[in-house]
């Protein structure tokens, strides 16, 4: 329903499927509250969408038709079942790694919401190193692969947290993590599970599987990781407050001094209280010392961390003469056992790629 005051939806049955539209002046007087999976009458005329060269429905009235759609009772049923077993129940839900040094990405590596979580990455927290265990992510066979890529991460004992992705689509398009067998490999993975699928209304059994579910890919990718921007400013905030508790105590110190110097006055001899004043003035040096030296340490320690973060970045890695190599699926190669003669992969270097032919005896 975009701002137009237009409809767009698909009518579908068991076997096909049709799009339809309904224009504003129609559906202004619509009082029907509809939601994907509802089963609705449309009344209208058939005609060729000249753009796209298929046949649409150009709707005129739509009636309720009494009831959810199949998928949404079904995925209502199995919902209450699995909740039923205590699968998705809140003290089962671990909690997430502050730190990881390691994820795992179970999605496709094509899907737009594969890049944009590596984009997150690269942004947040670019000292991480990312696992891709690629599947399907629709149609029939997707679950499967989803349920192996899952597992292949679990085997892992490097991995310190897995996300399971996929960007927005109907009902349909992400039935597949709604199938039993995912959403209990999902509860039973050896590590903490996000799960960011769909958009932010949409929800399936591998969402309430999941340790946590996000509303979306970017969202899962964010909340995977800190923000290093984020704990730049921790250490600024800490090392004032270190700054405030030094000042506080030569202040608290020098107060305490002037009291006994006060009370001592006529009891104590000079000397001693020249003695004390020394002593107050090697404590206020060595408190200066003491910040100063602390100060260095943690620039130092900025400047460590910084460059660490540009010597991980894959282009510094790329720029230093080693190379990303690819076969024709996108998929990485990492040892010659991978190729076969006559097979084109494609070299990944610093600015730019190339295209090589695999020649073997």
């Amino acid at each position: 329903r975009p701002p137009s005051g237009h409809w767009y939806f698909t009518l579908k049955d068991a076997k096909s499927q049709l799009r339809c539209v309904m224009f504003r002046s129609a559906a202004r007087s619509l009082r029907l509250d509809i939601q994907n999976g509802d089963e609705i009458q449309v009344r209208g005329r058939i005609s060729v969408y000249d753009a796209r060269g298929e046949y649409q429905l150009y709707a005129s009235q739509i009636e309720a038709g009494g009831g959810t759609g199949d998928l949404h009772r079904q995925f209502e049923a199995l919902r209450d079942k699995l909740k039923s077993e205590g699968l998705f129940d809140a003290e089962r839900k671990r909690p997430l790694p502050a730190f990881p040094r390691q994820i795992g990405i179970v999605t496709s590596p094509t899907a737009a919401a594969c890049q944009d979580m590596l984009n997150v990455f690269r942004r947040r927290f670019p000292l991480l190193e990312i696992t891709l265990s690629p599947s399907l992510v629709q149609g029939t066979q997707a679950a499967p692969q989803i349920i192996r890529a899952l597992q292949r991460l679990n085997r892992r004992p490097d991995i310190d947290l897995i996300i399971i992705a996929r960007g927005g689509g109907s009902m349909e398009d992400l039935w597949c993590f709604n199938d039993e067998a995912l959403a209990r490999a999902t509860a039973a993975s050896r590590h903490p599970v996000i799960s960011g699928i769909g958009h932010e209304t949409d929800f399936t059994l591998v969402d309430f599987a999941a340790d946590l579910r996000a509303a979306t890919p970017s969202s899962a990718a964010e909340q995977a990781c800190p923000n290093q921007n984020d704990l730049l400013i921790h250490l600024d905030q800490r090392r004032a407050e270190l700054q405030a508790l030094f000042s506080r105590g030569i202040a608290e110190r020098s107060q305490q001094l002037t009291h006994q110097q006060r009370e001592l006055r006529h009891l104590t001899p000079l000397a001693a209280i020249q003695t004390a004043q020394q002593q107050v003035d090697g404590l206020a040096a060595q408190l200066q010392r003491g910040t100063t030296q602390y100060h260095h340490q943690q620039r130092e320690r900025l400047r460590a961390q910084s460059s660490a973060l540009h010597a991980a970045s894959p282009q510094s890695i790329l720029a230093r003469g080693y190379a990303l190599i690819r076969d024709e699926s996108g998929g990485i190669i990492r040892s010659a056992e991978q190729t076969r003669p006559q097979q084109r992969l494609t070299v990944q270097l610093h600015k730019t790629q190339i295209t090589v032919r695999v020649e073997r005896e």
